[in-house]
């Protein structure tokens, strides 16, 4: 039972994310069966890369002329900030054993956010974020499949669902910000973001706001630290 209890909680735990998923997984098949990809292609790609945003970007790595460096390349550049999820969850990581290849694959943004809420002194943290995990990508295939077949016999204009993404971040966010207390990590990042957009635009802007982000953070910490 006390295991059915865990699975439980993780599915509570995921909801918002479930939600988010399974429309933007839907709206990444759509797009995939667009490019001449069936069902099954969505959902390998959905299990082997599973990368969120860089899925949608990959859907045009798909073409002539497109080689692996330039996929590499973009690769990092748009998933550099999992550098500083990863650095983060060492810890947490650490005690989770066989399961710790899975974790680390299986670390997207929405996947941290839920994740950094979890307590470990719970007896049963590790379960529930190895759960946590494993149904988040499971709703991100179950949506890349649904919006697969769905576009395969409904074809429609897709112009403009990719936005599907920005509404899913848009989303979590405002979910963590009503359930957290504490607002200024929030603040932080949105100041560091849009400081780094505006100095360094639109294209250059990721990791010079994660370093930004970090420094303000550890600048933060330290001196709550003193002040304690």
């Amino acid at each position: 039972m006390k295991h059915k209890g865990v699975f439980f909680e993780a599915v509570e735990t995921t909801i918002p994310v479930m939600l988010g998923y399974l429309f933007v997984g839907i709206a990444f098949g759509m797009l995939f069966q667009e490019k001449g990809y069936n069902f099954l292609w969505a959902a390998a790609m959905s299990v082997f890369v599973y990368a969120g945003s860089m899925q949608f970007i990959g859907i045009n790595f798909f073409v002539p002329g497109v080689s692996l460096v330039e996929v590499a390349l973009m690769t990092l550049l748009v998933n550099v900030r999992h550098i500083f999820y990863g650095l983060s969850m060492i810890e947490p990581f650490s005690h989770m054993g066989r399961k710790k290849p899975y974790m680390i694959f299986s670390l997207t943004d929405e996947t941290y956010s839920l994740l950094v809420n979890i307590k470990n002194e719970e007896g049963h943290a590790d379960k529930l974020m190895f759960l946590i995990s494993f149904l988040d990508q499971c709703y991100w295939i179950i949506g890349s499949i649904l919006g697969s077949l769905i576009g395969s016999m409904l074809p429609f204009d897709t112009t403009g669902i990719d936005f599907a993404l920005i509404a899913l971040f848009v989303v979590i966010f405002t979910e963590q910000w009503l359930s957290c207390s504490d607002h200024r990590p929030a603040l932080c990042g949105t100041a560091c973001g849009l400081l780094s957009l505006v100095v360094f635009g639109a294209e250059n802007m990721v990791i010079p706001s994660m370093i930004l982000i970090v420094l303000v953070l550890m600048a933060m910490k330290k001196k709550a630290g003193d002040a304690s």
